[in-house]
């Protein structure tokens, strides 16, 4: 076995939290009567962190002069409401024990607020996953390495050793910022074709064909 850390990204990846994230981004906007936004529209809106989500959720952008609130009203719902409808995609908890089984360390890095990382963490992975890493104060969101080499250090893992997976554009940029080789999956938030045009090498359209690029 190359590899004895696996680093994951979480929406997308792991989880489907895609409509929890819809509505707890539509929530903030009707309170500010804005319209709602599609399911489809959050979807191309997220993977560089809240902040970022809301911005684009909003006509004018960051220079809305609510934004600050609305943002602060998305993570306070989002916060008690973020597992009503999320849930791992299928064959994700069998991958993750087949891990474990065959002596990998696995853990989490997500550009969503930490606490509702190491939330969904606890929820759903606390046997098989070690760490889970998100977006606070002082470490600098993916693309930035910064997450992962956290990872790393709480891993007791060399970049040598370790593989990157993640579902989007960002998390092939996060990998090559730190070093890392990535695969990409097709069945998060972004299709096969985006993920190849924006550098993806090595793809995984299963979790069963992720455990054998892993293992190969």
């Amino acid at each position: 076995m190359k590899y004895k850390a696996i680093i994951f990204d979480l929406d997308g990846t792991l989880l489907n939290t895609l409509e929890d994230l819809m509505d707890a981004t539509n929530y903030a906007l009707l309170q500010y009567g804005y319209p709602e936004r599609t399911l489809e529209e959050i979807r191309s809106f997220v993977g560089n962190g809240a902040r970022k989500l809301i911005e684009r959720a909003l006509p004018d952008g960051a220079a809305d002069p609510q934004f600050e609130e609305i943002l602060a009203a998305f993570r306070k719902y989002y916060t008690a409401h973020c597992e009503l409808k999320t849930r791992p995609y299928s064959g994700i908890p069998t991958l993750l024990e087949k891990l474990t089984a065959a002596g990998c360390t696995l853990a989490i890095v997500s550009n969503k607020p930490d606490s509702a990382v190491k939330e969904l963490h606890q929820s759903y992975f606390p046997e098989n996953i070690r760490t889970a890493i998100g977006e606070k104060d002082g470490v600098r969101r993916k693309p930035a390495p910064d997450m992962v080499e956290n990872a790393l250090a709480e891993l007791s893992c060399s970049k040598q050793e370790t593989i990157y997976v993640g579902d989007s554009d960002v998390d092939i940029q996060t990998a090559a910022n730190a070093g890392l080789p990535c695969i990409s999956v097709s069945w998060g938030f972004r299709d096969t074709e985006f993920l190849l045009e924006n550098g993806a090498t090595m793809i995984a359209d299963t979790p069963e064909q992720l455990y054998e690029l892993i293992m190969k």
